[in-house]
């Protein structure tokens, strides 16, 4: 299944896209897809919804669509877990996954604009595979065991300011949580969707120009890998979301480096995952 929310951000109601692109609204059945959507068998509920045959309502055409969870409780990110990108940044290959954490408050959906923060000067894009979270998930015994904790993935623009990141203190949240900086969807891809997660080719376009371009299987740790080596340090709930790190290509890699500028229009594609396209945009005078 493909899970997909649409509305005004905030009002967002849960619906779901069909393989010839149909969208029905589920949201008199199904309240939303939420952490506790996720935890007590939502997926199992709307699945059996799906195959019932109802009567549902189609989604309007040209509406909004926003992040295709609600509310997770955690925003966790993996840094250098790309062999390529590792080297086009110089730094040595991790034996363990490198994690930070985003703020949940930077999460919008696909297409909703990037905002420049105040005091930006190095705003920056990396293409991301993301997974949510299905289930409780601690002290995993395997990455078999935790690919049966993992209930879909989806597109994440892991979007960076460098200077905040860098250059104000050594913890990575300053650069990584600003609003819009964490754009998600324009789906959630069960995992039935996905034949192999660790070989989907994706890129990404500023401008019509290609800037990123990779395939998963350059992942140095894949999702239940990543998932079973987190699970020992902390406990996944469900609806959590983890973005797994991004091929080479950034502005800060570039020679010279290139940042996004007000104006740019960033498009990122992925292998069964959809498109996601967004403007970067100056912050309300009133924000």
């Amino acid at each position: 299944m493909k899970l997909i929310r649409f509305g005004a951000p905030g009002r967002e109601c849960p619906a779901v896209q069909l393989d010839d692109g149909t969208r029905l609204d589920v949201s008199e059945h199904i309240p939303d897809y939420t952490p506790e959507f996720f935890a007590n068998g939502g997926l199992a509920r709307l699945r059996e919804l799906i195959a019932a045959g109802r009567r549902l309502r189609p989604v309007p055409d040209g509406v909004r669509l926003g992040p295709p969870v609600a509310r997770p409780g955690k925003f966790v990110a993996v840094g250098l877990n790309y062999t390529s990108h590792c080297e086009e940044v110089g730094l040595p290959i991790p034996k363990e996954p490198e994690m930070f954490t985003k703020y949940t408050t930077c999460i919008c959906g696909p297409d909703d604009p990037i905002l420049i923060p105040r005091g930006s000067d190095r705003l920056d894009h990396e293409l991301e595979l993301a997974f949510v979270v299905g289930a409780k998930a601690r002290y995993l015994a395997s990455p078999e065991e935790a690919l049966r904790h993992i209930a879909g993935f989806m597109i994440c623009n892991d979007v960076s300011e460098r200077s905040f990141q860098f250059d104000h203190g050594s913890q990575h949240v300053k650069g990584k949580s600003c609003d819009s900086f964490g754009p998600i969807g324009p789906w959630l891809a069960t995992t039935d969707e996905i034949a192999d997660h660790r070989n989907l080719n994706m890129s990404l376009k500023v401008n019509g120009k290609v800037r990123q371009s990779g395939n998963t299987s350059d992942m140095i740790f894949d999702c239940p890998t990543i998932l079973h080596n987190l699970s020992q340090f902390f406990t996944f709930e469900a609806g959590d979301i983890v973005t797994t790190g991004t091929p080479p290509g950034v502005g800060l890699g570039m020679k010279p480096p290139t940042f996004l500028k007000e104006g740019d229009v960033v498009e990122l594609t992925f292998d069964k995952l959809g498109t996601q396209t967004q403007r970067v945009t100056a912050l309300p005078r009133d924000y």
